[in-house]
């Protein structure tokens, strides 16, 4: 395998216009990507993440409240170079993909793109480097979450042996991170969803790989998932000894 040190992707795209119902009344006053874990805005754990995967410029797509996201960008200093831009009318999550693809610095490069509500640590360079690998015109990034249930372990008799609680799934879903070649902004619907339309068509060809994430991911869909973050981070945070 060829050393993902190497691997840099400099430009990414972060889909933040969903309106986050499932999280109000938090979302009533500010943008889904904008709620804070520790303290922190789940878009600035993200930028710092890209940033240190050698990320320099990101579009983000904004839509709900999206003038109370761009005041806060345009607040902080920020570790790449920001661009934000807002849909005029819905465009679905694939359109908003290649409306705020097409607003990227290098069309003929590479990119990243991530839902804006992934809270996530994991190797980007060495994603790019199995992207490039396999030849794929996209690459999802894999996660297998933690199930909301307890599960029980049999032996070959039905014999209980064990109960495990929280495991992971034992099957990957998508992660909502992605590494895309230039070749995907022409696949891309103008409107609809990729994962409806792009991603089947590019399956079929073979054009579509999976790559499982080895680190930390977690959806930020509800409050438990936020309470559940920020004790994840502070366990973090203490085993490095921050």
């Amino acid at each position: 395998m060829s050393s993902s040190s190497a691997v840099i992707v400099r430009q990414a795209v972060i889909l933040a216009g969903g309106q986050g119902s499932r999280l109000k009344p938090y979302t009533d006053t500010v943008p889904k990507v904008m709620i804070e874990i520790s303290g922190r805005c789940i878009i600035d754990h993200q930028l710092d993440w890209l940033a240190e995967a050698g990320v320099t410029d990101v579009v983000v797509s904004a839509g709900h409240l999206s003038e109370v996201l761009i005041d806060h960008l345009s607040s902080r200093e920020l570790p790449v170079r920001v661009r934000t831009v807002v849909e005029d009318q819905p465009l679905g999550r694939g359109g908003g993909l290649k409306y705020a693809g097409k607003q990227l610095p290098a069309p003929d490069e590479g990119w990243y793109a991530l839902n804006g509500d992934i809270w996530t640590r994991f190797d980007l360079r060495g994603m790019t480097a199995y992207h490039r690998e396999r030849q794929a015109v996209a690459t999802i990034g894999l996660a297998r979450p933690r199930m909301p249930w307890g599960v029980v372990e049999l032996d070959e008799l039905g014999r209980v042996t064990d109960f495990v609680e929280s495991p992971p799934s034992p099957y990957p879903i998508n992660g909502g991170v992605y590494a895309f070649s230039p070749r995907i902004l022409d696949l891309l619907p103008d409107v609809g969803d990729h994962e409806r339309t792009t991603f089947p068509s590019l399956a079929k060809e073979r054009l579509l790989a999976g790559y499982p994430i080895e680190g930390y991911w977690r959806a930020i869909d509800t409050a438990k998932d936020l309470a559940e973050a920020a004790k994840e981070l502070e366990a973090l945070r203490s085993s490095l000894g921050d």
